[in-house]
């Protein structure tokens, strides 16, 4: 039998043993003295010894993986624990002792007219007032729009915009307002949100679009007509009647009636119209609900423009006075485009990319006002906004053809905008003259100064660096620079030192053409022709309309700061809406760019058509 040793051997038992007592305490002291003739360890002597004598501290400290000297050992912990003191202390000095903090960089010119841009269409608000609103002279107004005039079908026509100095609702420049604005924050919603506007130019956005669903029956998938207007202006016929134009009040104290304009032929309202909200459903993407009521009035409207074809300001009619429209193939191009890129549905590209209607639309054939952007002609925003889906989905067949057309012209007409070429003339101060001399030149400018820097940020998405003009090569920095000098013009670089944006810089116009600023808010109630003392005054407006672009100097530089002159100081909707888009395209870090993806959110995978299959073989 065997057990274990506890000294570290095998231990022999043997049961069988008969030795006598003195045997075994001889044969004890013999495995006694052999056990204790080794040296035994610490265990062992405490086992068989007890306890022994305190020995002297351990030189060295084992660590595990290494053994050190306690000498060191301790210097290094008390250097460790020290220097932490003495960081921490530091530390503490350098963050309770006032230092100087270094600012950001002051926002540029462009974001400080941005700002001030976006105001404008909080004073030209009609209707009930959000308390938010924020311009201290402006009040509820026009609270009966629609129920006075029992012939019309849609009764609540409240809201919406004022067009420009008077207290008239002209759907058709508020649509392309709309959409042009929609445009800018599709691309540029990261600028909008560093500069702190992106919540206001939506809110903006659906102020108009709300508006816009409330003149059609927007739950119906056809319709017959459209309340293109509310409020007349007409004085030519020596009436004294009282209306928007005949009379200068302020919008809050109309008490006349403001009859509304129902058309039921109007396919050039009805296509911008369907742009506007079309172009919204993408901004307004995050909220379903009403992204998809805007898409789906959009494709009502457009339906409606296709169905019943015709000019909505044909036959001398109030609106062909104040914004007749030249015609209504530009509108169905535009229009399909914008439908395009919210649903995705192909038959609308195949529409907006068909060359007859292009073709219609003057694509092809040039002219004096080739190119030139505005709440008429939509052409040139057309080609712009479907070049960019060559330039980012490369389609190919069946579109490529038409699509490469629509980009060399967008590089035609940027050409036609350089100083080195003379399609437009131009005042001794650089501005461009892109109306060829007449009145109002501004609200054209800003409209060139967005698309040629629109433009020039798709090519630096599209790592292209520039376009040809002719034989002649162009970086995309020519077009930004174009930009930027028609603007800097308008902001007060030109020879008058004049900012034609109100509120902006030392010295803008005081006599604006327009009912509300010039009429003080003292709780007196002026009458129709009441208010004709402060139309006619020389002095300056009691209220500042901020960030109104008025509609500019003339051929020479000339501008007469006078009220009554609305070629000079009169702002518009559409024309604000061109400034607010140049300046966000203009404003804060040039590397920020545009937003590539979110305006192809709702259009599938695109791939080229293949070529149809060979024919069987036989043999």
């Amino acid at each position: 039998m065997y057990g274990r040793d506890p000294w570290g051997g095998p231990l022999e038992i043997n049961a069988t043993d008969s030795a006598t007592d003195d045997d075994r305490s001889r044969n004890l002291q013999d495995l006694d003295k052999a056990a204790l003739s080794r040296p035994l360890d610490e265990t062992q002597q405490s086992w068989l010894l007890g306890p022994t004598e305190q020995k002297k501290k351990k030189k060295y400290v084992d660590l595990g993986c290494i053994i050190v000297s306690r000498k060191i050992f301790v210097w290094t912990v008390g250097t460790l624990l020290v220097s932490g003191f003495i960081a921490g202390f530091i530390t503490l000095i350098v963050k309770t002792v006032p230092r100087h903090h270094h600012r950001p960089p002051p926002p540029d010119n462009y974001t400080l007219a941005l700002h001030k841009a976006l105001m404008f269409f909080n004073a030209q608000r009609s209707g009930k007032l959000p308390k938010h609103n924020n311009v201290s002279w402006r009040g509820n107004s026009c609270l009966q729009d629609g129920k006075s005039d029992p012939s019309v079908l849609m009764k609540d026509l409240v809201g919406g915009y004022y067009d420009a100095g008077d207290a008239i609702k002209f759907n058709f420049p508020k649509s392309f307002a709309m959409t042009m604005l929609s445009w800018s924050v599709i691309e540029y919603s990261a600028k909008y949100e560093a500069a702190g506007e992106l919540n206001h130019i939506k809110d903006i956005i659906k102020w108009g679009t709300d508006y816009l669903l409330k003149t059609f029956n927007n739950t119906a998938d056809t319709i017959d007509r459209i309340a293109a207007q509310v409020g007349v202006g007409d004085t030519s016929g020596g009436d004294s009647a009282p209306n928007d134009h005949y009379c200068w009040m302020r919008p809050e104290d109309i008490d006349y009636a403001r009859p509304v304009y129902e058309c039921h032929s109007c396919s050039d309202l009805a296509a911008e119209m369907a742009a506007a909200l079309a172009s919204a459903s993408i901004v307004f993407k995050d909220n379903k609900a009403y992204s998809q009521k805007l898409v789906h009035g959009a494709s009502t409207l457009f339906k409606f423009a296709r169905d019943q074809r015709g000019r909505y300001s044909a036959g001398g009619s109030d609106p062909a006075l104040f914004y007749n429209s030249s015609s209504y193939w530009d509108e169905f191009v535009w229009g399909g485009a914008w439908l395009y890129y919210a649903t995705g549905n192909s038959t609308y590209l195949q529409l907006a990319t068909n060359p007859k209607l292009a073709k219609h639309a003057g694509a092809f054939w040039g002219g004096p006002d080739y190119g030139v952007l505005s709440w008429d002609n939509k052409l040139a925003g057309a080609q712009v906004l479907l070049s960019r889906m060559r330039l980012f989905l490369s389609p190919g067949y069946p579109y490529e053809e038409i699509l490469s057309t629509f980009q060399n012209q967008t590089s035609i007409f940027m050409c036609s905008f350089l100083p080195v070429f003379t399609s437009f003339n131009r005042t001794k101060g650089g501005l461009i003259q892109l109306n060829h001399g007449r009145p109002q030149p501004l609200q054209y400018v800003v409209n060139a100064a967005f698309l040629a820097a629109l433009y020039s940020d798709y090519l630096d998405a599209a790592d292209t660096p520039g376009w040809y003009c002719g034989p002649k090569f162009y970086s995309t920095d020519v077009l930004r620079d174009f930009a930027k000098t028609q603007i800097d013009y308008i902001l007060g670089k030109n020879p008058r030192k004049m900012s034609y944006v109100v509120g902006f810089g030392n010295l803008y116009p005081k006599h604006v053409h327009h009912r509300g600023a010039s009429i003080p808010k003292n709780n007196v109630k002026y009458s129709c022709k009441g208010g004709w003392k402060w139309r006619d005054t020389t002095k300056p407006n009691p209220n500042t309309l901020v960030g109104a672009m008025v509609a500019g100097p003339d051929k020479h530089d000339g501008f007469h700061d006078v009220r009554t002159n609305y070629n000079y100081t009169e702002p518009t909707l559409a024309g604000n809406a061109g400034l607010v888009a140049a300046l966000v395209a203009l404003s804060g870090d040039k590397s920020t760019g545009i937003d590539k993806n979110t305006i192809f959110s709702a259009v599938p995978p695109m791939f080229p058509t293949p070529p149809p299959p060979p024919a069987p073989w036989q043999p």
